[in-house]
């Protein structure tokens, strides 16, 4: 169930009324709308601001007083599913036609390393707890439900959430993306220990070398 499920069902009628309101809504045209009180619709809107779903907008002149006005904020967007994994396979199938599966897998390596070179990348010093907690941070933070996880004498980063689960599946080649991602992101080597795609329990990544000392390339099925 996704977080929009889990709020109420008055709520959630709410928010899709705000939804389909570009230029907000007020307190009074969210009674009409959902037949119910003043006092009802300002305790919802106060729950979904506090949640960051909803915030004030600009009011609206209305001859006298001016009128509260209230709208989704990105994170009240972000409830509403979006179907990015249909248009994403048949994009990569496009370009693998045209392109072919070395050059897509690039472009993926690519893709990866530019959003990767973006994050302040950790000192060669840094201790393995806190480079793999910082990484597992920045994978949590695009939705990978990521932690850090003690394997014997190495820490490791474990990834519950393959953000692009149905789109691997088709095409293996996205991991490349994660890699990419990691290895600019720590300047580290990063080995792909387990795949949820290809049946493991989770995305494990273990840190290496720097990229600037020599270690023998990953194998190529990693």
């Amino acid at each position: 169930m996704g977080a929009l499920g889990q709020l109420g069902s008055t709520q959630q009628r709410l928010l899709r009324q705000l939804l389909m309101a570009s230029e907000g809504g007020t307190v009074e045209s969210l009674c009409e709308q959902l037949h119910i009180s003043h006092n009802a619709v300002r305790q919802h809107l106060s729950a979904l601001i506090a949640r960051d779903y909803v915030e004030r907008a600009q009011s609206r002149p209305s001859g006298g007083r001016p009128v509260a006005c209230y709208r989704l904020t990105e994170a009240g967007h972000a409830l509403f599913p979006r179907n990015y994994g249909t248009i994403a396979t048949a994009l990569l199938a496009q370009l693998g036609e045209r392109l072919g599966v070395a050059a897509v897998e690039q472009l993926l390596r690519d893709l990866g390393h530019g959003l990767g070179s973006r994050e302040v990348a950790p000192a060669p010093a840094t201790p393995p707890e806190e480079l793999a907690s910082g990484l597992a941070r920045k994978l949590d933070a695009m939705g990978y439900e990521a932690i850090a996880a003690r394997h014997g004498d190495e820490w490791q980063v474990e990834a519950f959430n393959c953000v692009f689960h149905a789109l691997a599946r088709q095409h293996p080649q996205v991991c490349k993306f994660d890699l990419a991602y990691l290895e600019a992101a720590s300047g580290r080597r990063i080995h792909h220990m387990e795949c949820i795609v290809r049946g493991g329990h989770v995305c494990r990544f273990r840190l290496g070398a720097l990229l600037s000392s020599p270690e023998p390339p990953d194998d190529p099925a990693a």
